[in-house]
C-alpha cells in the first residue's frame, strides 16, 4: 500500500486494508513467549521512584503514548514496543526511537503513515477493543489495552510501572479524570482482579 492509498482507507474508514499493514497478533504474541516484560504507564508518581535499572533488565520494554520519561532513574531509556492512541510527533518518535509501534486507538483517523508503515508494525482489532470495553463499562485506556493483549501471550511476566490509576494524574498532559473518557476505578478493579487470578502479573507502585 502507499502513501495515497492508505490516506484513502483512513479517511474512508476501511479497516480491512490498514489491517494488511499489521503484523498478525499471533506473530506479535510469538514474540513475547517466555520474556519477561516491562509496561510502562504515564502516571506522575513514577518520578518519584527509582526503577529504572529494573525497567532496562526487562526482555521487553513496552511504553504508552508519548511515553514522558523525566529521569532514567525513575523510567529506564530503552523503549521496544510503543503503545499508540495519539499521533507522535517526530521529537517524540526520535527520543523514543520505539523498535516496534502498536496502534490501539479505534480511532484509525489519527493513525499517521510513519507509523502504520514502520516495521512491525500492529494494529489492534477493534473488535479486541470493544470486547475489553464491554468488560470494563467504558473505552479502555491504552494501557489496559496493552496488559489485555500482553496477557493473552505466553510470556514469563508482566510487571507494571507507573500505573496507579490517575491518582496522580498523568504526565503526559493537566487532565484530571473527569476529563477524560475512561473509568479508572473500573480499570483499578479489574487489574486487581487479573493480580488474584494470573501470577504472571506484578503491579510495581
Amino acid at each position: 500500500m502507499n502513501r495515497l492509498a492508505f490516506a484513502t482507507a483512513r479517511l474512508m474508514r476501511r479497516d480491512a486494508p490498514l489491517a494488511a499493514l499489521s503484523v498478525p497478533q499471533s506473530a506479535l504474541l510469538a514474540d513475547l513467549s517466555g520474556r519477561h516484560v516491562a509496561l510502562i504507564g504515564n502516571a506522575r508518581a513514577l518520578a518519584d521512584q527509582a526503577h529504572g535499572a529494573r525497567i532496562d533488565a526487562a526482555d521487553r520494554v513496552v511504553r504508552i503514548n508519548r511515553a514522558p520519561m523525566p529521569s532514567p532513574a525513575s523510567h529506564g531509556t530503552r523503549t521496544d514496543w510503543l503503545g499508540l492512541a495519539t499521533r507522535l510527533p517526530d521529537a517524540d518518535r526520535a527520543r523514543l526511537n520505539p523498535g516496534r509501534i502498536l496502534w490501539m486507538s479505534p480511532k484509525r483517523k489519527r493513525l499517521d503513515w510513519d507509523s502504520a508503515s514502520s516495521p512491525g508494525f500492529y494494529l489492534h482489532p477493534l473488535a479486541d477493543i470493544d470486547m475489553l470495553a464491554g468488560r470494563l463499562g467504558a473505552p479502555p485506556t491504552t494501557g489496559a489495552m496493552l496488559i489485555d493483549l500482553c496477557l493473552r501471550s505466553e510470556l514469563a511476566s508482566l510487571t507494571l510501572y507507573g500505573f496507579d490509576f490517575f491518582a496522580s494524574l498523568s504526565l503526559s498532559g493537566r487532565r484530571n479524570a473527569a476529563q477524560v473518557p475512561h473509568d479508572f476505578a473500573a480499570e483499578g478493579a479489574w487489574v486487581a482482579d487479573l493480580l488474584r487470578q494470573d501470577h504472571r502479573l506484578t503491579l510495581i507502585r
